[in-house]
């Protein structure tokens, strides 16, 4: 029936087939995109802060982390490296400073750390912590480079300025690397230095500092993490409270669930548009094949059989249909891995490139999901045999 060339029913069934496959490519791409654009944005995110910060409690601090010192818990740290969870574990201190180069000046937040901190994250080359005083390194975002006409290599002033001081305290260091998430709001206003270089301009003892953070083997875990580290680690009287990125920064994670809806509208739309043009070609196939209908049932075949009969077809054109969408998406999919050819403002959208994460699940969900739908919705055009009567259509040739 389907193979017979030249017919209309033929043309609209390539064309089901066609529409079908596109509507599957078109869920497969936008849902691994999706997956990508906020697989993307949270290790950027993690990258420079962790997944989970231990910091002072404070109501009413403005600041990702709070400038109260406390006191380095020995135990705590051992605790915290010994969790399964947890791949590193990094003491950190923060403070406000100006750079001063090039007769230009940039008010950055300085996160001073110690050796245990992982650079890998930040793609940038390690602080030499081998001066007994403290590390003259800095790392720098190429943002800040750009923006101060600066390179690896040189050297920088850092202002620090003092409560009931006139005058800045001032430290000579070197830009040892740089880093670069296209975050802006980490970009602009983040520097990386060694704790002891903080500690020291604080005037705090060598076993003081801000918190602690840490990283972790999956994000998803950060929930669990943080209320084992409250519930288990931490003394009642303990000042410490753990974070995850979601609470430090609710607007982003917010602004990343929205794109969750945004991936489920594409999905209807897509599974809709699919469901039509099968209903559409089935209603024409059984339109068109009327007079076989019509000689099937005056010889006694009853309605079910030939229901099934056209539900095959629809089934091998939904099949067909989803197999070609599923190498069209796929195949888009691993060719924007490959080339990135698919570009973004990374001022918008903190990425140059339209990022794709391919999780196996995924396609295998969707191509199911397309197939029982159609299968159910194809039930009612197949209804309509009901409605062919032998004695009208045998009339006409």
């Amino acid at each position: 029936m389907l193979r017979q060339k030249g017919r209309f029913s033929a043309f609209i069934i390539r064309l089901a087939v066609v529409a079908t496959a596109l509507s599957v490519a078109a869920m497969i791409a936008s849902v691994a995109m999706i997956s990508g654009f906020k697989y993307e944005i949270r290790e950027k995110l993690f990258s420079y802060w962790g997944h989970v910060l231990i910091t002072p409690y404070s109501p009413n601090n403005a600041g990702i982390v709070s400038p109260e010192p406390v006191p380095d818990d020995k135990g705590l740290y051992e605790q915290l490296k010994l969790m399964p969870e947890v791949t590193s574990v990094a003491k950190f201190a923060v403070r406000p400073a100006i750079v001063n180069a090039n007769r230009q000046m940039e008010g950055v937040q300085l996160k001073g750390v110690d050796e245990a901190y992982d650079f890998s994250g930040i793609h940038a080359a390690k602080l030499d912590f081998s001066d007994s005083s403290y590390s003259k390194d800095i790392i720098l975002s190429q943002t800040l480079l750009d923006r101060l006409q600066l390179k690896v290599g040189d050297d920088v002033l850092l202002y620090f300025l003092e409560k009931g001081s006139t005058f800045p305290r001032i430290r000579k260091v070197k830009v040892s690397g740089s880093y670069h998430t296209g975050m802006e709001d980490i970009d602009k206003r983040n520097a990386i230095c060694d704790i002891r270089l903080l500690q020291q301009i604080n005037n705090w003892d060598q076993g003081e500092i801000n918190g602690y953070q840490l990283a972790l083997t999956d994000d998803a875990l950060a929930d669990t993490v943080a209320g084992k580290v409250f519930y288990n680690y931490l003394p009642a009287d303990s000042r410490l409270y753990p974070q995850t990125m979601q609470e430090i920064f609710p607007a982003i994670y917010d602004w990343l669930s929205l794109q969750d809806v945004n991936a489920m509208l594409a999905l209807i739309i897509m599974a809709f548009v699919a469901i039509i043009d099968m209903i559409a070609a089935l209603l024409i196939l059984i339109v068109e094949q009327a007079r076989m209908v019509g000689i099937l049932k005056t010889m006694g075949m009853a309605e079910k059989p030939l229901r099934r009969v056209f539900l095959y077809h629809a089934l091998f054109i939904g099949g067909m249909g989803v197999l070609l969408g599923n190498v069209l998406g796929l195949g888009l999919c691993m060719l924007q891995q490959q080339t990135g050819f698919l570009k973004l403002s990374e001022a918008t959208y903190y990425m140059q490139y339209v990022p794709v994460r391919l999780i196996w699940w995924h396609p295998v969900l969707i191509s199911i999901a397309t197939l029982v739908l159609c299968i159910l919705c194809m039930w009612l055009p197949t209804l309509y045999i009901r409605r062919i009567l032998p004695a009208r259509v045998l009339q006409f040739k």
